[in-house]
């Protein structure tokens, strides 16, 4: 039997179309997402692009449209299922809690991978205190791997936004992604902290993650990304490697204008 010439192919969304009210947050959005591949949705504000990422994590349900992850049609699904599957996210405003120290918030992305209800966790039962175990150490090498492994014990209010942004990002390692989505990930941050993300991307794409990245910085898109896909009012208007893109007058016209 020959192979599925979309073997390769990780993500595809087809007319996705979402409305709140009479607005059309998303409307017939296609695109595919390969595997390995690093890519950026861009766009004015209000374009649909956290909406976008909203449902394709479960948060919001579509209201038409498919999506299929790893050629099964995740449509509709809740977002513990979606996320169970393989695809993880970041959040463009912090989704921290800030009584907890790193480690406690790091685990929270380990839920996908915990079969301890939480009664056998309050009773401490065996098997229970095990998986635990196993679990935190999950967490500490998502934040080894993000360079935070001798700040586990802080309490997160301790942390400076660089910091706090790449607790985020081992929170959804933790989740073991095969699809990270990244929604503004070097929204506030300096120079330096924007080129340490942008090595551990390099790195994520290392260990067989695909990216998917959410971001108003365009030099910070243009300069990794090897797909950009550009949405204006919920509609795709372009998709296509940086160069491309840069250079498309209906683009220009709505978004970019002299920015790159």
């Amino acid at each position: 039997m020959s192979a599925s010439p979309d073997h390769n192919i990780l993500l595809k969304v087809d007319n996705l179309g979402k409305r709140f009210g009479g607005i059309h947050a998303l409307a017939d959005v296609a695109f595919e997402l390969e595997k390995g591949s690093i890519n950026s949705l861009i766009g004015p504000n209000g374009a649909g692009k956290t909406t976008f990422i909203n449902v394709v994590t479960g948060i919001h349900a579509a209201d038409s449209g498919e999506i299929v992850f790893q050629a099964e049609n995740i449509s509709g699904l809740p977002a513990h299922v979606i996320a169970s599957k393989g695809i993880g996210r970041t959040f463009q405003l912090e989704e921290l809690f800030a009584g907890l120290s790193v480690m406690e918030n790091t685990l929270v992305g380990c839920h996908t991978q915990s079969s301890s209800g939480m009664l056998a966790c309050g009773l401490s039962l065996p098997w229970a205190r095990k998986e635990e175990k196993r679990l935190r150490e999950i967490a500490m090498e998502s934040l080894t791997f993000v360079g935070l492994e001798k700040r586990a014990n802080d309490p997160i209010s301790k942390l400076p936004l660089g910091e706090r942004k790449l607790v985020g990002v081992a929170r959804a390692l933790s989740m073991n992604p095969t699809l990270l989505m990244l929604d503004e990930p070097v929204g506030g941050l300096a120079a330096h902290e924007a080129k340490k993300l942008v090595d551990l991307i390099y790195m994520l794409v290392g260990k067989g993650l695909t990216i998917f990245i959410v971001e108003h910085n365009m030099p910070f898109v243009m300069s990794l990304s090897e797909k950009v896909i550009v949405l204006d009012e919920g509609t795709k208007i372009a998709e296509g490697p940086p160069e491309q893109v840069r250079a498309n007058q209906e683009v220009i016209r709505a978004y970019l204008g002299d920015e790159v």
